[in-house]
């Protein structure tokens, strides 16, 4: 409870270290990657684990509902970006064009898009409907660790291991600007 400080509920099922965790956003589920290389769904209220998604072959690092919560993009240090149907828990996509681990993977809000960020210092923007890759965007000295979609799906901001945050136009490709 975020008024109290207490912990409502422990969901456990991982065998390994979970790295990253969402809410859906009707705040009904959660979803959770792991070094077990899986992907676990929850129902928030009863804390039951109500599906668990296979596919990954190494560490999942980073998990995102759509803004309609039907679907799950994960990114993973085995490369690929993998997208799951939340309700039959299959894998609808696999993305291909990363060389290196994906640290952060993220829904446009109108959910057509998914930007991505790995550790080889760019980011994809991709078409969720076909699965391609839209856009490579380099210009970062390090690892991406974080990317985000401005509101109005225009805009992706990243942050990266050498302490800098890039604006980034997401129709030209461009970095706008530098936060340091």
């Amino acid at each position: 409870d975020v008024r109290s400080g207490q912990c409502q509920n422990t969901l456990k099922g991982h065998d390994r270290d979970v790295n990253s965790v969402v809410f859906s956003s009707d705040g009904a589920k959660i979803a959770s990657g792991s070094r077990d290389e899986t992907i676990r769904i929850w129902d928030v209220r009863s804390g039951q684990c109500e599906n668990t998604l296979k596919g990954h072959v190494d560490n999942v690092i980073s998990v995102v509902f759509s803004s309609d919560g039907t679907k799950i993009a994960s990114g993973s240090n085995d490369n690929p970006i993998r997208i799951w149907d939340v309700r039959s828990g299959q894998c609808e996509n696999t993305l291909k064009g990363h060389d290196s681990s994906v640290m952060s993977v993220v829904f446009s809000s109108d959910g057509t898009k998914i930007a991505s960020g790995s550790n080889v210092k760019t980011i994809r923007i991709w078409d969720v409907r076909s699965g391609q890759c839209e856009n490579t965007l380099k210009g970062h000295d390090s690892s991406v660790m974080s990317v985000v979609f401005s509101s109005d799906g225009t805009k992706i901001a990243s942050g990266s291991n050498v302490k800098t945050i890039r604006i980034w136009d997401v129709r030209s490709g461009q970095c706008e600007n530098t936060l340091k």
